[in-house]
């Protein structure tokens, strides 16, 4: 694992999470270890009589269209820890080959998966999948996640376990995933997938209940304008 922490700290960090974070003076511990964990479970329990009908819809619509309604993919969490993160399904079958013969194919597309981790063209998503994407819909099932504590409601992206050597820091180790987060807020679909480091320095640096309840109010307006991918 890379051990890069001091080049994503201060002035970098600052810089590169500019408007997205108060100013704000260190944050006691107490947050990081108590604090955040309630307040994940309180949202979450809060939540779940609208959460809950939602998932079933959607889930319910996908069986309807012969679709197996979730999806579960391996994630690297805190202390590199792999677990299951819950999605609805929103990619066509044998999804890897169908990317692989895509990149292959097209010398762009791979350049731009190379640098980002992701396409805005991505064949592998289908005509519904589009739609749960832009809406952060599909994502939904996540709080199943952070209902277990392997994802928090606010932290970093969590990152594929093929992409753990392409993460250059070690500050994401350090804390649960998130549903949404600093990265998830910003310019999100146009920077590199190296630029999480710097939010995730950043979120480090501010992490406090003042800044999720920030984080989580700009979410709103994120999936308002349906910019997830």
């Amino acid at each position: 694992m890379p051990n890069q922490t001091e080049e994503f700290s201060g002035a970098n960090a600052d810089r590169s999470a500019k408007g997205i974070l108060p100013t704000l003076p260190g944050r006691a511990c107490v947050y990081r270890k108590f604090g955040k964990r309630l307040f994940d479970i309180s949202f979450v329990l809060l939540a779940a009589p609208i959460i809950v009908p939602i998932t079933l819809a959607l889930a319910l619509i996908l069986v309807c269209r012969g679709i197996a309604p979730f999806y579960r993919q391996r994630r690297i969490g805190r202390n590199g820890k792999v677990f299951y993160l819950l999605k609805l399904r929103t990619m066509v079958r044998d999804a890897d080959a169908v990317l692989e013969r895509h990149l292959a194919e097209n010398p762009d597309a791979r350049a731009e998966w190379e640098r980002n981790q992701k396409l805005r063209q991505d064949p592998r998503i289908t005509k519904g999948g589009t739609f749960l994407r832009k809406s952060s819909l599909d994502e939904l099932p996540q709080f199943w996640n952070v209902l277990t504590g392997e994802m928090s409601l606010i932290g970093p992206r969590p990152i594929m376990v093929c992409q753990k050597d392409l993460y250059p820091g070690n500050r994401y180790y350090k804390m649960l995933p998130g549903i949404s987060g600093t990265w998830q807020i910003s310019k999100r679909n146009n920077s590199s997938f190296s630029d999480r480091a710097f939010y995730d320095n950043a979120y480090w640096q501010e992490m406090s209940l003042s800044t999720d309840f920030l984080i989580l109010y700009r979410t709103v307006f994120v999936v308002i304008r349906g910019t997830g991918c």
